[in-house]
């Protein structure tokens, strides 16, 4: 079984800047591609960016390409968010996403982490 556990998120202004990180956690597995999701009220949940295991290619949506920036560490198991430059329509709930190879069982399992709230205060 793996656990992904999100941090980083809070109240901020028009601007501002904020890093949100998730973490996954358990045994048997091994970590594919590493994502962040976002849902404001009312919209349907989003890409805001991706980056990819094998060759490290990087998507981001286009309402956030030159000021946020997605990271890994694969040593901690951990995805980040950067995100600069905050604007009111950036705030949502926030998931990372990851696609886990279990090891046990032999098959891709996408986790979600349990969100995490952005909000950007004009």
């Amino acid at each position: 079984q793996v656990q992904l556990v999100e941090s980083g998120g809070g109240l901020v202004q028009a601007g501002g800047s904020l890093r949100l990180s998730c973490a996954a956690s358990g045994s048997d597995f091994s970590i594919n591609d590493m994502g962040w999701y976002r849902q404001a009220p009312g919209n349907q949940r989003e890409l805001v960016a991706v980056i990819y295991s094998g060759d490290g290619r990087i998507n981001y949506a286009d309402s956030v390409k030159g000021r946020f920036t997605i990271s890994r560490d694969n040593a901690k198991n951990t995805v980040y968010l950067q995100m600069n430059s905050l604007k009111p329509e950036d705030t949502a709930v926030y998931y990372c996403n990851v696609d886990i190879w279990d090891t046990v069982v032999r098959a891709y399992f996408k986790y979600w982490g349990q969100g995490t709230q952005v909000t950007v205060s004009s």
